[in-house]
């Protein structure tokens, strides 16, 4: 394969209003489609430009017949004349993406030719890119997780009906103004060419930085490659960043091929470690250590995002109706003020074990007082009249702490549990501390 390979498409910016960015305004092709702003075309009057995408020009248009809004795709003449392959792809691949009906996949409404001009009538999707999304502004894991397992929905469709994406990445999927993601573009792959360049022209750099990398070394595409495409996708909205960011193509294929994948709690504190232990699955170097499918995929940010919510609401439900006690959560680690009789306070802390979803543990400790030789004696014979948790030594920010700790499966405990559990650790704890020490500091 040459190691001189440059994409030689556009990203899609499918809904994008205004002027298009980079060359595209001195482009031949948008000289020979321009006329059809305010025309007629088949059923169809097209109102306005709305954008390019990887293999043509995308309008707002209506279709006459039914006087609905939609967007219509019309294949690039340039393209059908340079490479005639492009006209049956966009045939066959057009009319397979039609039988994708599903909430999280642009919908397909016809594909048919009119005046030597090939087209795809869409849904029109009022909102935006979820690249532009992320341009504006930084996801929240937890909106990042909900979006990206919205995808991976429309992914699972599509894999189940024989479909592959093949160029899934934040410019081909859109947000209504609901929040509710659709993927567009489902079997448009754009190609790669050869070509003696080694540096990505800037508006060109998208696509390579989502290609699996089994398909830099020739490899066919498949459900796993699409599954890693969503990863990258994953770790953009975590982050903000892609995971690696190169000039060259060279490059690139290189770092894919053999660097790890940068850990997401350098660049994302708020992740948890069910969030990167997904990440790191579905963007591993082998496919067959990756989700198989958009339904593996699926399943398993469904479980990253259940587990947040649910502890959550396990909090909740525990402690809402119990009066004094107030929590806060920082990443995956909530930290309650517990009173206590007598004027007394206790801080006790839940959090989720850095384990996959299904072997999660949910520890509960709170801080007795630190380390010190001439506790130790001490700290084994009162471990001994604990009725609940046991002493144990935790680092907590950077120190060594004596600690009361108690545990439970993540996938079986409930909120009354944790509601006992927190107290009872809490005034074991302050007993300790009480005893090693004669003062109420933790």
């Amino acid at each position: 394969m040459d190691l001189g390979l440059t994409l030689t498409s556009l990203p899609t910016q499918l809904f994008k209003s205004g002027p298009l960015k980079g060359d595209a305004a001195d482009s031949t092709d948008i000289e020979s489609l321009n006329h059809l702003v305010g025309r007629a075309l088949h059923v169809y009057q097209c109102r306005s430009l709305l954008g390019r995408g990887g293999m043509g020009w995308v309008y707002l248009a209506q279709h006459r017949d039914l006087g609905r809004d939609c967007a219509l795709k019309i294949l690039s003449p340039k393209l059908v004349q340079k490479d005639p392959n492009y006209l049956q792809s966009f045939w066959n691949e057009g009319r397979a993406a039609a039988s994708l009906v599903h909430p999280n996949i642009v919908t397909i409404h016809a594909v048919g030719e009119s005046d030597g001009h090939h087209f795809l009538e869409m849904e029109f999707v009022r909102g935006q890119s979820l690249q532009h999304l992320i341009d504006d502004a930084p996801l929240s894991p937890l909106k990042a997780t909900s979006i990206i397992c919205q995808i991976a929905e429309g992914l699972s469709a599509a894999h189940r009906a024989g479909i592959l994406h093949r160029d899934l990445k934040p410019d081909n999927i859109l947000l209504t103004h609901r929040g509710i993601a659709k993927i567009g573009d489902f079997g448009l792959a754009k190609r790669v060419h050869a070509s003696t360049a080694n540096e990505f022209p800037e508006a060109l750099a998208g696509t390579p930085h989502f290609m699996a990398p089994e398909l830099f070394q020739g490899a066919g595409a498949t459900p796993a490659s699409d599954v890693y495409s969503l990863g990258i996708c994953y770790f953009l909205l975590l982050t903000g960043r892609l995971p690696f960011a190169r000039r060259s193509l060279n490059e690139l294929m290189s770092a894919s091929l053999s660097e790890p994948l940068p850990r997401i709690d350098q660049f994302c504190h708020e992740a948890t470690p069910e969030m990167a232990y997904c990440l790191n699955a579905l963007t591993a170097r082998s496919p067959a250590n990756r989700p198989q499918s958009g339904l593996e995929a699926c399943s398993l940010l469904q479980a990253v995002l259940g587990h947040l919510r649910d502890v959550e609401t396990l909090m909740h439900d525990a402690f809402d109706p119990t009066p004094g006690v107030t929590w806060t959560r920082e990443q995956n680690r909530f930290e309650l003020k517990v009173p206590l009789p007598d004027g007394r306070n206790q801080t006790v802390y839940v959090e989720s074990s850095d384990h996959a979803s299904q072997h999660s543990l949910l520890t509960i400790f709170s801080r007795c007082c630190p380390v010190q030789p001439h506790y130790f004696e001490q700290a084994l014979r009162l471990n001994a009249e604990i009725s609940h948790g046991a002493i144990s030594i935790r680092e907590v920010n950077g120190q060594s702490f004596f600690v009361m700790v108690d545990t439970y499966p993540s996938a079986t405990v409930d909120a009354e549990e944790i509601r006992q559990s927190v107290f009872e650790i809490a005034k074991q704890a302050d007993f300790v501390e009480d005893r090693l020490t004669g003062r109420d500091v933790h």
